[in-house]
């Protein structure tokens, strides 16, 4: 079994800061890539960040310059430390692992369960 846990969302003013963690948890053989996605209503998912296992980084247009990714390898955790929040920043936000099960060889992605973020102008 694998676990993500997912917290840190919440309510926010423009201009305000949130941040998100995500711990993955359970039979874990290796973790690649980890992430996180976004879904406003109405809106296909979208790329926030990115950040691969030797820790190069991907951030999606609009949150480059505002979010910062980061990870703990020790602890399975992604954090997302987001700053200068707009109101276009709500949405869903989804933790996603790229990992493999303890004695499997393959990678395959794993997504948390979402937490909400609401900015408020």
């Amino acid at each position: 079994q694998v676990h993500m846990v997912e917290s840190g969302g919440g309510l926010a003013q423009a201009g305000g800061s949130l941040r998100l963690s995500c711990t993955v948890s359970g039979s874990i053989g290796g973790i690649n890539v980890m992430a996180w996605y976004r879904q406003a209503p109405g809106k296909q998912r979208e790329l926030v960040a990115a950040m691969s296992s030797s820790g190069d980084t991907n951030y999606g247009d609009s949150v480059k310059g505002r979010f910062t990714i980061s990870r703990d390898t020790a602890k399975n955790t992604v954090y997302l430390q987001m700053n200068s929040l707009k109101p276009e920043d709500t949405a869903v936000y989804y933790c996603n692992a790229e990992l493999r099960r303890d004695m499997t060889p393959r990678f395959f992605p794993y997504w948390g369960q979402g937490t909400q973020v609401t900015v408020s102008s």
